[in-house]
C-alpha cells in the first residue's frame, strides 16, 4: 500500500532560547537539548524562504503549482548539508470560505505525494476544496525531494522472502547486501531520513506558507507521520484525518508482522463466503473444503509451478498474495481461475476493480532512481526505530514460530530484513501518547493496516475519535464513497469531532469501493503488496 504529517525546526536540536524572536507563525513548539550552541542566523535561510510557484508541468493545469524548498539534512546542524523538498498546491476554490492548508500524504514510507492534490481532487467534496489549499509534497529522500538510491538490482528489490532452512543463509546475505549498498551510496544521509525529520519538514512548509496551524489528511504510513507531527508540534495541529492507520507501538517490524496476523481471519472469512457460493466458484461446499482446495493448490505449485496467465507461480508465490483475501469476491475469482490453470485449462484474468485514472506525476524534469521507492522505504523503516533485532538467529526463530501461528504469511513477515544490519537513525523512535484531536478512519478488512492497527493508533492518541467501517474492504476510506465520508467531511469543514467513536456498515457496493491506494503489485495473483 503506499501506500494515501513550528515552530519548524524544532524537535530539531536547536533550543528555543537559541532561536531569534520569530513571529507566532514560526514560534518553536518542541526543543530538545541542543547538541551544540548555534547562532540564530542559519535558520533565516529556511524560515524566510519565498516559494516560487509555477505550473508543475508546462502543459498542465494552471492551478496545479509546484515549488522547491530547502531544509536542513540534520535539524541539529542547520548550517550543514541541505535537502530539496518538492511541494505542490491547488488553492482553495472559494477564498471567502478558506480555512487554511490541508497537507496530504499517500503512505509509504517512500510514497511520493507531489501529485496528490491533483489525483485526490476528484475524490474530495467541494466543501473541503472550497476551504483548503491542497498541499502535496514528496517527503525527504522520495521522488523529487533529494531522492535516495541504493543501486539495488531486481533481485535485491524483492523482499517477500519465505523462510526456508535451506535458503536462510542466502536471505541473510541479501539483507546484509542491501544494507551495505545503501550505506555505500547514501551513508551520510540515511540516519536523517526519518519520520521525525519529515514531520519537521512539514512544519517548515507550514512556516513558509505563513500558516499558524496545519490541517492534514494522511493515509496508511501517512497516519504515523501525522501522529508524530501531533506529538512533536501539538499546538500546530489543526484538523487531522488519519485514514487506514499504523499502530505506533508496532513500528516497523510489528507492522509487517501484523500483515500475517491480519491475514488469518481474512482467510477464514473468505472460506466461509466462498463455501456459500460453491455453485459459482466450485471451490468447496464447506469452509474446510474451500481451505483444503487452496492448500492443495499451494502444495501442487510447490511441486511444480502453475502457469497462471503467463506467470509461473510457486506455492510461496500464491501465499504471498495474502492481501487478496481481504476482498472475498476478488479472491474467490482469482483462486477459481488458479484452480483451472492447475488442471490444465486456460484461465481468464480475474476481474479487478478499475481504479480512477491517475494523472502523470509532475516530473520537474528530474529523473528519479529506479529503486527510489524501496530505498526510501528501508531508509525510514530502519532508521525510525532501534527495535530491530540484530541477531539473524532471532529472525530464524521468529519465522519458524510464525509459520505455525499464521500459516498463510507468518514466515514471510518474520524473516530477516535489511534493518538487521542498518545503522541507527539519528534519534530514537517517537512515543505517540497525546490528547491532540484527530479523526481515525478504518475499514474492518484492510490488508495493509488491519483493524487492530487502527485501534492501536486510536489508543495512543487519546484525543482522537475513530470511525470503523464494518464490512469495509480495502486500503483507504475517505474519498471512496464510504459511509465514513460524511463524518470526515464534517470534521474538516467545521473542526468538530464526533462526540464518541462511531461505526457504520458498508453497503455491498461500498464494500468493494475502497480508495485503493496505489500499491506495487507484480504479475500473477492479485494481493502481493508490500507497503503501507
Amino acid at each position: 500500500m503506499r501506500s494515501r504529517r513550528t515552530a519548524p525546526l524544532v524537535a530539531l536540536g536547536a533550543a528555543a532560547a537559541l532561536v531569534p524572536a520569530l513571529t507566532p507563525a514560526v514560534a518553536f513548539a518542541e526543543a530538545p537539548a541542543p547538541r551544540r550552541a548555534i547562532s540564530a542566523d542559519p535558520w533565516k535561510q529556511y524560515t524566510q524562504q519565498k516559494p516560487h510557484w509555477k505550473r508543475c508541468e508546462a502543459a498542465g493545469p494552471a492551478n496545479f503549482q509546484c515549488a522547491t524548498l530547502t531544509v536542513p539534512l540534520d535539524y541539529a546542524r542547520p548550517g550543514g548539508k541541505k535537502l530539496r523538498i518538492a511541494v505542490s498546491r491547488i488553492k482553495a476554490t472559494d477564498p471567502r470560505k478558506r480555512h487554511g492548508v490541508l497537507l496530504l500524504n499517500p503512505g509509504g514510507p517512500g510514497g511520493p505525494g507531489l501529485d496528490m492534490p491533483q489525483w485526490m481532487g476528484p475524490e474530495l467534496p467541494t466543501a473541503v476544496k472550497e476551504r483548503y489549499d491542497l498541499i502535496g509534497f514528496d517527503p525527504r529522500g522520495v521522488g523529487q525531494s533529494s531522492p535516495v538510491t541504493c543501486g539495488m538490482n531486481d533481485e535485491e528489490l524483492n523482499w517477500q522472502r519465505p523462510y526456508k532452512a535451506a535458503t536462510f543463509a542466502k536471505d541473510v546475505r541479501w539483507a546484509r547486501t542491501v544494507a551495505d549498498k545503501c550505506r555505500a551510496k547514501a551513508g551520510d544521509v540515511l540516519p536523517h531520513l526519518t519520520t521525525r525529520n519529515t514531520a519537521r519538514d512539514m512544519d517548515l512548509i507550514r512556516t513558509v506558507l505563513g500558516e499558524r496551524k496545519v490541517s492534514y489528511l494522511g493515509y496508511s504510513y501517512g497516519t504515523y507521520l501525522g501522529a508524530v507531527y501531533t506529538q512533536m508540534f501539538p499546538q500546530r495541529a489543526d484538523r487531522f484525518v488519519l485514514d487506514s492507520a499504523v499502530d505506533p507501538q508496532r513500528i516497523w517490524r510489528g507492522m509487517i508482522q501484523v500483515w500475517a496476523e491480519g491475514a488469518e481471519p481474512a482467510f477464514k472469512r473468505w472460506t466461509t463466503w466462498t463455501a456459500e457460493r460453491h455453485a459459482t466458484y466450485q471451490l468447496g461446499a464447506t469452509p474446510a473444503a474451500v481451505g483444503k482446495t487452496f492448500w492443495d493448490l499451494v502444495a501442487q505449485a510447490d511441486r511444480k509451478p502453475i502457469d497462471f496467465q503467463g506467470t509461473l507461480l510457486s506455492g510461496d508465490d500464491i501465499r504471498a498474495g495474502r492481501a487478496m483475501f481481504f476482498d472475498a469476491k476478488g479472491a474467490a475469482e482469482a483462486i477459481a481461475e488458479l484452480k483451472k490453470a492447475a488442471e490444465g485449462a486456460p484461465s481468464a484474468a480475474p476481474s479487478r476493480r478499475s481504479a480512477s485514472p491517475r494523472p502523470v506525476p509532475p516530473s520537474f524534469a528530474r529523473a528519479v532512481p529506479a529503486d527510489n521507492g524501496e530505498a526510501a522505504f528501508w531508509s525510514v523503516a530502519c532508521a525510525d526505530t532501534r527495535a530491530w533485532p540484530r541477531d539473524p538467529e532471532q529472525y530464524r526463530r521468529d519465522a519458524i514460530r510464525d509459520k505455525v501461528r499464521y500459516p498463510l504469511y507468518g514466515d514471510f513477515a518474520s524473516n530477516i530484513l535489511p534493518c538487521a544490519f542498518w545503522k541507527n537513525g539519528s534519534e530514537p523512535a517517537t512515543k505517540v501518547d497525546n490528547r491532540v484531536g484527530a479523526l481515525v478512519l478504518q475499514n474492518e478488512w484492510d490488508s495493509q493496516t488491519p483493524l487492530v492497527s487502527g485501534q492501536g493508533l486510536h489508543r495512543s492518541m487519546k484525543g482522537s475519535r475513530m470511525v470503523t467501517v464494518l464490512d469495509g474492504q480495502g486500503h483507504g476510506v475517505y474519498g471512496s464513497k464510504s459511509c465514513a465520508d460524511k463524518t470526515a467531511t464534517a470534521y474538516l469543514t467545521t473542526g468538530r469531532l464526533p462526540a464518541a467513536d462511531l461505526t457504520c456498515r458498508a453497503t455491498p457496493a461500498q464494500a468493494r469501493n475502497s480508495l485503493d491506494l496505489p500499491l506495487p503489485t507484480p504479475p500473477g495473483l492479485p494481493g502481493r503488496q508490500d507497503r503501507f
